[in-house]
Protein backbone atom coordinates (compact mmCIF):
# COMPACT_ATOMS: atom_id res chain seq x y z
CA UNK A 1 0.00 0.00 0.00
CA UNK A 2 0.96 3.85 -0.72
CA UNK A 3 2.21 5.29 2.07
CA UNK A 4 -0.29 8.09 3.09
CA UNK A 5 -1.22 10.18 5.85
CA UNK A 6 -4.57 11.51 5.12
CA UNK A 7 -7.13 9.70 7.08
CA UNK A 8 -9.61 9.86 4.70
CA UNK A 9 -8.25 8.58 1.82
CA UNK A 10 -6.82 5.67 3.72
CA UNK A 11 -10.37 4.84 5.43
CA UNK A 12 -11.84 4.86 1.61
CA UNK A 13 -9.01 2.32 0.20
CA UNK A 14 -9.77 0.62 3.21
CA UNK A 15 -13.35 -0.01 2.87
CA UNK A 16 -13.13 -0.45 -0.52
CA UNK A 17 -11.19 -3.66 -0.12
CA UNK A 18 -13.92 -6.36 -0.92
CA UNK A 19 -13.88 -8.43 2.48
CA UNK A 20 -15.55 -11.85 3.09
CA UNK A 21 -19.09 -11.80 3.08
CA UNK A 22 -19.67 -11.87 6.72
CA UNK A 23 -17.49 -9.52 7.07
CA UNK A 24 -18.71 -6.93 4.28
CA UNK A 25 -22.02 -6.95 6.55
CA UNK A 26 -20.32 -5.80 9.57
CA UNK A 27 -21.68 -2.72 11.24
CA UNK A 28 -18.22 -2.98 13.23
CA UNK A 29 -16.39 -2.79 9.92
CA UNK A 30 -15.44 0.67 9.52
CA UNK A 31 -14.42 0.94 12.98
CA UNK A 32 -11.97 -1.52 12.67
CA UNK A 33 -10.69 0.38 9.12
CA UNK A 34 -10.25 3.37 11.57
CA UNK A 35 -8.50 1.46 14.41
CA UNK A 36 -5.88 0.35 12.05
CA UNK A 37 -5.41 3.60 10.28
CA UNK A 38 -5.12 5.40 13.34
CA UNK A 39 -2.47 2.98 14.20
CA UNK A 40 -0.71 3.35 10.81
CA UNK A 41 -0.46 7.06 11.31
CA UNK A 42 0.31 6.09 14.98
CA UNK A 43 -2.23 7.94 17.04
CA UNK A 44 -2.93 5.90 20.42
CA UNK A 45 -1.22 3.75 22.58
CA UNK A 46 -2.39 0.31 21.03
CA UNK A 47 0.41 -2.20 19.71
CA UNK A 48 1.13 -3.18 16.12
CA UNK A 49 -1.64 -5.96 16.25
CA UNK A 50 -3.92 -3.09 18.10
CA UNK A 51 -3.01 -5.16 21.45
CA UNK A 52 -4.41 -7.96 19.92
CA UNK A 53 -2.91 -12.35 19.69
CA UNK A 54 -1.97 -12.01 16.44
CA UNK A 55 -3.61 -15.16 14.81
CA UNK A 56 -7.03 -12.69 15.73
CA UNK A 57 -4.79 -9.76 14.05
CA UNK A 58 -4.23 -11.81 11.23
CA UNK A 59 -7.86 -12.96 10.79
CA UNK A 60 -9.21 -9.37 11.41
CA UNK A 61 -7.29 -8.45 7.90
CA UNK A 62 -7.81 -11.54 5.98
CA UNK A 63 -11.57 -11.29 6.79
CA UNK A 64 -11.87 -7.42 6.48
CA UNK A 65 -9.54 -6.09 4.66
CA UNK A 66 -7.44 -8.86 2.69
CA UNK A 67 -4.25 -7.48 0.49
CA UNK A 68 -1.66 -5.32 1.47
CA UNK A 69 -1.59 -5.08 5.01
CA UNK A 70 -0.28 -1.33 6.78
CA UNK A 71 2.47 -1.06 8.25
CA UNK A 72 1.30 -0.09 11.82
CA UNK A 73 3.24 1.70 14.59
CA UNK A 74 3.33 -0.13 17.94
CA UNK A 75 2.15 2.69 20.59
CA UNK A 76 3.41 2.93 23.85
CA UNK A 77 0.52 1.39 25.60
CA UNK A 78 1.24 -1.18 28.55
CA UNK A 79 -1.50 -3.73 29.32
CA UNK A 80 -3.48 -1.99 32.24
CA UNK A 81 -3.93 -5.10 35.41
CA UNK A 82 -6.88 -4.97 34.87
CA UNK A 83 -7.10 -6.01 31.54
CA UNK A 84 -8.97 -9.09 31.81
CA UNK A 85 -11.21 -7.52 33.92
CA UNK A 86 -12.15 -5.01 31.50
CA UNK A 87 -12.28 -7.14 28.72
CA UNK A 88 -14.68 -9.64 30.49
CA UNK A 89 -17.30 -7.12 31.13
CA UNK A 90 -17.46 -6.12 28.17
CA UNK A 91 -18.02 -8.99 26.92
CA UNK A 92 -20.71 -9.68 29.02
CA UNK A 93 -22.27 -6.92 27.14
CA UNK A 94 -22.05 -8.01 23.52
CA UNK A 95 -24.15 -7.66 21.47
CA UNK A 96 -23.33 -11.24 19.88
CA UNK A 97 -23.33 -10.37 16.34
CA UNK A 98 -19.96 -10.46 15.23
CA UNK A 99 -16.68 -12.06 15.72
CA UNK A 100 -15.35 -8.47 15.73
CA UNK A 101 -16.48 -8.03 19.51
CA UNK A 102 -14.52 -10.03 20.57
CA UNK A 103 -11.40 -8.65 18.99
CA UNK A 104 -13.18 -4.99 20.01
CA UNK A 105 -13.32 -6.20 24.40
CA UNK A 106 -9.61 -6.96 23.70
CA UNK A 107 -9.06 -3.49 22.14
CA UNK A 108 -10.90 -1.60 24.27
CA UNK A 109 -10.02 -2.80 27.48
CA UNK A 110 -6.24 -2.53 26.44
CA UNK A 111 -6.86 1.13 25.59
CA UNK A 112 -7.72 1.82 28.66
CA UNK A 113 -4.15 2.42 29.80
CA UNK A 114 -3.56 5.80 27.81
CA UNK A 115 -3.99 8.72 29.30
CA UNK A 116 -5.92 10.50 26.90
CA UNK A 117 -9.68 10.04 26.29
CA UNK A 118 -10.22 6.65 25.44
CA UNK A 119 -11.11 7.47 21.64
CA UNK A 120 -7.50 9.03 21.17
CA UNK A 121 -6.19 6.21 23.40
CA UNK A 122 -7.66 4.11 20.26
CA UNK A 123 -6.74 5.78 17.64
CA UNK A 124 -10.25 6.60 16.23
CA UNK A 125 -10.43 10.17 14.50
CA UNK A 126 -13.59 10.74 16.99
CA UNK A 127 -15.49 10.32 19.60
CA UNK A 128 -18.44 9.65 17.38
CA UNK A 129 -16.30 6.58 16.03
CA UNK A 130 -15.81 5.26 19.77
CA UNK A 131 -19.87 5.86 20.14
CA UNK A 132 -20.92 3.38 17.42
CA UNK A 133 -18.27 1.07 18.89
CA UNK A 134 -19.76 0.92 21.83
CA UNK A 135 -22.95 0.80 20.93
CA UNK A 136 -22.73 -1.73 17.98
CA UNK A 137 -20.63 -4.35 20.30
CA UNK A 138 -21.55 -3.28 23.63
CA UNK A 139 -25.80 -2.42 23.30
CA UNK A 140 -26.92 -3.18 26.55
CA UNK A 141 -23.40 -1.87 28.23
CA UNK A 142 -23.30 1.46 26.12
CA UNK A 143 -27.62 1.84 27.01
CA UNK A 144 -26.51 2.25 30.78
CA UNK A 145 -24.15 5.34 30.10
CA UNK A 146 -27.57 7.70 29.93
CA UNK A 147 -25.43 10.31 31.25
CA UNK A 148 -23.17 10.60 28.13
CA UNK A 149 -20.36 9.80 30.66
CA UNK A 150 -17.04 9.78 28.86
CA UNK A 151 -16.24 6.33 27.75
CA UNK A 152 -13.09 5.09 30.15
CA UNK A 153 -14.77 6.85 33.18
CA UNK A 154 -18.08 5.54 32.61
CA UNK A 155 -16.04 2.10 31.79
CA UNK A 156 -14.27 1.95 35.16
CA UNK A 157 -16.95 3.20 37.15
CA UNK A 158 -19.48 0.42 35.77
CA UNK A 159 -16.31 -1.84 36.63
CA UNK A 160 -15.55 -0.61 40.18
CA UNK A 161 -19.19 -0.78 41.21
CA UNK A 162 -19.60 -4.43 39.80
CA UNK A 163 -16.79 -5.38 42.22
CA UNK A 164 -18.26 -3.20 45.42
CA UNK A 165 -15.30 -0.67 44.97
CA UNK A 166 -16.88 2.92 45.31
CA UNK A 167 -14.16 5.69 44.57
CA UNK A 168 -16.35 8.35 44.08
CA UNK A 169 -17.12 10.27 47.02
CA UNK A 170 -20.41 11.70 45.80
CA UNK A 171 -23.54 9.04 46.05
CA UNK A 172 -24.81 10.13 42.61
CA UNK A 173 -22.87 11.76 39.78
CA UNK A 174 -25.77 14.76 39.93
CA UNK A 175 -24.16 15.56 43.47
CA UNK A 176 -20.77 14.97 42.60
CA UNK A 177 -18.48 17.99 42.37
CA UNK A 178 -16.30 16.61 39.76
CA UNK A 179 -19.28 16.46 37.73
CA UNK A 180 -17.88 18.54 35.16
CA UNK A 181 -14.74 16.25 34.59
CA UNK A 182 -16.36 13.34 33.89
CA UNK A 183 -19.94 14.29 31.77
CA UNK A 184 -17.76 17.62 30.06
CA UNK A 185 -17.26 17.58 26.02
CA UNK A 186 -14.09 15.49 25.14
CA UNK A 187 -12.02 17.60 22.69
Amino acid sequence: MAAHDDRASLMVELLGRPALAHAAQDLLRPVLASLLVGRFLNQGVLTDTLALPETDFQNLWAEHFPGEWLSLHSGTGQAPLELQDLRNLLLQYRAAESAAEVWLAQIVAFACCGRDHLWQDLGLANRSELSVLMTVAFPALAALNVGDMKWKKFLYRHYCSTESIYVCPAPSCGECADHAKCFAPEQ
